[in-house]
């Protein structure tokens, strides 16, 4: 197995040696303080940890992949082992945890620590931001260090806190960033700093920020929407989202860094599953390939999107179970060359943007919401655009002939189950991109159905969280909670 890594472009690397140290729960320890460096500074870094956290071989996007059958592995290769055998022990995609607290949420904690009204933008940045990563730690890992967690003051054992009452303040903390873009705006007796090229997310464009606290918003309230006590602070929640105006994003929330084709100036999915700057395959790229479930479900459908999801073989498009070639002698059927590896809509260039939220999830959660009646809307149109959504992504071209076939999970009117097609859709669009979401709705939802497991699975279904990783056992092991079946033991929102 490959080790987890990742080198900065030359142009954070001065930061990252600055802003860094490893004590990874206490983020201001001298004489390493992120604070003597400008907010200009740090902001581009803390995306640059974010989309790395995304797309990286071991990231989050690869977990999902896996888990969610979209992933395989071509003859000859022996690197997902852990994944087709479901090794879910602290070990396991470890990085998920440490490198969000020792990077991504040390960075943007240090934008929230700012002092003066004329950081606001910053903080405020900061504050959406660690909403949006603390998120993705409670669906992954259930209870984590949160309240006495970033904290200055020399806290590096912080107790973990309650996953819904997480939930619950990021909810909070979302609407404090909105009401501070605003008030930071209002405020005449200061001249704010503002962001501009060092926010490679937006830009420095404040009301795409406030769309994003509403979209990172959306996501949670229809994580929690099969909750029947929490149905009225739903409700609610969706309608302080309405009254405060901006919207939801319309277009798919990247970083784009710059990215080049230069040895560790790529985009870091392209880095591990691309080619190198000399325009070899790297071993990920000629190792992964699709599944035959994922394949046989895009075909069935007449779907577009399949040739450029995976890329299509002279001989046509194939896939491999999930762990068949680990019990079974190769003949030279499965190699690379004949699989369907990875597609040009998923690996389009070195320079490519790396995707934090796609578009085609927000059009579908909020279709969701629609149809379950939390938020006003058409929930068809909203599921039709998300697919159209997926495939302007993927550069797929128009998709209303895709999706107005009278075909089970496809066409509006013809699925009897709309969540399911909202769900099984959703899958399909994050497929390669960001399908750790669509693990987290099949551990709610059980949605696409049918999805089978392994071939090495010693279990009746896929795990349903990661395991608290080793760095906490050594390290903050009087706080940590008692490890949880990872089979079992569901996050709270799917229970």
């Amino acid at each position: 197995m490959k080790t987890f890594k990742y080198t900065l472009s030359t142009m954070f690397i001065t930061l990252f040696v600055a802003a860094c140290s490893s004590d990874y729960l206490d983020i201001n320890k001298d004489p390493n303080n992120p604070l003597s460096v400008s907010p200009d500074l740090i902001l581009p870094v803390a995306q640059s940890y974010s989309a790395f956290i995304q797309e990286s071989f071991q990231g989050q996007n690869s977990l999902g992949n896996f888990m969610m059958y979209n992933w395989a592995e071509s003859e000859g290769s022996v690197f997902y082992g852990a994944e087709f055998r479901y090794f879910v022990d602290p070990s396991f995609y470890s990085q998920n945890f440490d490198y969000t607290y020792a990077n991504a949420l040390k960075q943007y904690s240090a934008l929230n620590t700012l002092e003066g009204d004329e950081f606001g933008y910053y903080r405020a940045i900061g504050q959406v931001m660690v909403a949006y990563h603390f998120q993705l730690l409670v669906d992954t890992y259930g209870d984590v260090p949160y309240f006495e967690a970033l904290q200055r003051g020399g806290n590096i054992t912080p107790k973990y806190d309650k996953a819904e009452v997480i939930y619950d303040d990021l909810i909070v903390q979302l609407s404090s960033a909105i009401n501070l873009i605003n008030s930071t705006a209002s405020n005449s007796a200061i001249t704010p700093l503002m962001p501009g090229p060092d926010d490679v997310m937006f830009g420095g464009d404040m009301d795409l920020w406030k769309r994003f606290a509403n979209t990172v918003k959306l996501r949670i309230l229809v994580r929690l929407s099969d909750l029947s006590e929490k149905a009225e602070y739903i409700r609610n929640e969706f309608a302080v989202i309405a009254g405060e105006g901006s919207g939801l994003i319309e277009n798919d929330v990247q970083v784009q860094l710059g990215y080049i084709n230069e040895e560790n100036r790529m985009n870091p999915k392209w880095a591990e599953f691309g080619q190198d700057a000399q325009g070899n395959n790297t071993i990920f790229n000629n190792a992964t390939c699709a599944t035959p479930f994922v394949l046989d479900f895009l075909e069935g459908t007449q779907d577009p999107r399949i040739d450029f999801i995976y890329e299509k073989p002279v001989t046509g498009h194939l896939g491999v179970r999930q762990g068949q070639l680990y019990n079974t002698p190769g003949d030279g059927e499965f190699v690379s060359e004949k699989v369907s590896n990875m597609g040009p809509g998923i690996l389009q260039e070195p320079g490519q943007a790396a995707v934090l939220y796609t578009a085609a999830e927000s059009y579908f959660n909020q279709a969701e919401a629609a149809l379950k009646g939390l938020m006003p809307g058409d929930a068809k149109a909203l599921y039709e655009n998300g697919i159209q959504a997926s495939f302007n992504y993927l550069g797929a071209g128009n998709a209303s002939s895709y999706y107005s076939q009278n075909l089970n999970l496809v066409g509006w009117d013809t699925s009897s189950n709309k969540q399911e097609a909202i769900i099984s859709q959703k899958w399909l669009a994050l497929n390669s991109i960001d399908a750790i979401q669509s693990w987290f709705d099949y551990s709610r939802t059980g949605y696409p159905s049918n999805l089978p497991i392994s071939d090495l699975a010693t279990n009746s279904d896929r795990p349903v969280r990661l395991a608290y990783p080793s760095s906490e056992i050594t390290s903050n092991g009087e706080n940590l909670p008692a490890q949880p079946n990872v089979f079992t033991d569901k996050i709270f929102w799917a229970n």
